[in-house]
């Protein structure tokens, strides 16, 4: 049996990243690892929906379908092609803070895809015809993904319900109506604006050293002048304090069972004060996480009230975080009685908080999956790109398994006393009734989180 301690993995993570910056301002994040002549190049922009222009949602994700189409040196759809020839994978993916770009290669394709990557970075060039074609795939694209879907849809709905003034309350993929008048200057007046190296961070892990990849990335990105225009500050409007919880429901002939969920706002890694994310983190890991968890076993395995229970802590936004929970109600059984017990465990936890035995099992839960996630290249390259693009540190990133361990079962209680705060919340329903939205036809034309392209 594998026993982890902080020790198991500090000496392995502590310094594992190297990192530095080019002289036009790109952040360069390098992750080696010598076991196979494969790497994953990744470029993250500072960028996301929620630093949209008001009325324009869903036109980050747009471009990020755009930069697929042409530059002065690749012909239209070829991109992607060209790293397939090359025996390599490709995609992108958009989320409320950050926009990333990522191929998986060879070693020896390393230079061509920072090539074809600082190419498209400035020389985007955009058909009026192939703008209006591709609206139409993120068209449908929200159509598949939250308009037939009553889950996405009750999502999406109490998000916006959620923030009152912050933009995450707005969908990542954008909303319908608006998405429908997105242009090819809309495109262009964002990316012209985004889309530079003092702006971006690239992160490469797999088979490299610092000086190769330094030496790259100096003959292709080093090239592009910074954009003065791009601020290092990303102000976002903020919310105002919550004073009323909020709830709705949705009623949908589409939906198969009758469930619930509730969202609470709460403090990320980036907003909250020292300890308390990873305090949330630990909460949720025993109150929600899998068969285990306390909601699991008291609404599924003892109660029965529900087919499938649990909740999580999201705690990667720039702007915030999230507490989430949700239950799938037992045939005849109502949600009011599935939420009140859900309460009672939460109640419970704000009260007399957690065991010892249940705060030593989360961390080793967490650290199994620190170890485990550090073995794949693209996880890893994820988990500094995003981090760093929300304005974490290195330090900070490959800290976080010491600071997971030294938090106190106190500390886990008087989080859950703080946050757990049905002002800060929002709980929605999802009733499988005919009688209640319009069918899909009657629809404008509706709804996703995008994110995968």
């Amino acid at each position: 049996m594998l026993a982890l301690t902080p020790d198991a993995y500090a000496t392995d993570s502590a310094t594992r990243a190297s990192e530095f910056k080019l002289e036009n301002g790109m952040d360069v994040v390098v992750i080696p690892d010598h076991r196979a002549p494969v790497v994953t190049h990744m470029v993250w922009y500072k960028v996301g929906s929620a630093d949209e222009v008001r009325g324009k949602s869903g036109i980050a994700h747009f471009l990020e379908h755009l930069m697929f189409k042409s530059t002065d040196k690749i012909p239209v759809g070829e991109f992607s092609k060209i790293v397939s020839r090359l025996g390599g994978q490709d995609n992108a993916f958009t989320g409320h803070d950050t926009t990333a770009y990522f191929q998986r290669v060879a070693k020896d394709r390393l230079g061509k895809m920072m090539e074809m990557e600082a190419d498209r970075m400035v020389h985007l060039r955009l058909d009026e015809k192939e703008v209006l074609t591709e609206r139409d795939v993120i068209l449908e694209e929200r159509r598949s993904r939250i308009d037939n879907n009553p889950s996405a849809l009750l999502d999406e709905q109490m998000n916006a319900a959620l923030y009152l003034n912050d933009p995450y309350g707005t969908p990542v993929i954008g909303w319908y109506h608006e998405m429908a008048q997105l242009t090819r200057q809309d495109a262009l007046n964002f990316y012209k604006h985004y889309y530079a190296p003092n702006n971006a961070i690239l992160v490469v892990s797999g088979d490299v050293t610092p000086d190769e990849v330094k030496k790259l990335a100096e003959a292709t990105y080093g090239k592009i002048p910074a954009n003065p225009e791009v601020s290092s500050v990303r102000k976002r409007p903020s919310e105002p304090p919550p004073i009323a919880a909020r709830r709705l429901e949705l009623k949908d002939p589409r939906a198969g069972n009758f469930s619930m969920q509730r969202y609470y706002l709460a403090p990320s890694y980036v907003t909250a004060k020292p300890g308390e994310a990873e305090a949330l983190d630990l909460l949720m890991k025993i109150a929600g996480s899998g068969t285990t968890s306390r909601i699991y076993k008291k609404l599924v395995v003892e109660s029965k009230l529900a087919s499938s229970a649990g909740g999580d802590y999201s705690g990667s936004g720039l702007d915030g975080g999230t507490i989430s929970l949700y239950a799938v109600a037992a045939d005849g059984v109502p949600l009011p009685k599935v939420e009140a017990a859900i309460d009672d465990v939460l109640a419970d936890i704000v009260k007399n908080g957690v065991t010892d035995a249940e705060l030593a099992r989360a961390k080793r839960s967490y650290l199994a999956d620190y170890v485990y996630e550090s073995d794949n290249q693209a996880t890893l390259a994820r988990r500094y790109g995003w981090n760093m693009a929300v304005g974490r540190t290195v330090a900070e990133i490959e800290g976080w398994p010491d600071a997971i361990s030294k938090v106190t079962a106190d500390e886990v209680k008087k989080a859950a006393g703080k946050y757990l705060n049905m002002r800060a919340s929002v709980t929605g329903y999802l009733v499988p009734d005919e009688s209640g939205v319009a069918q899909a036809d009657d629809l404008p034309s509706p709804s996703p989180n995008g994110v995968l392209r």
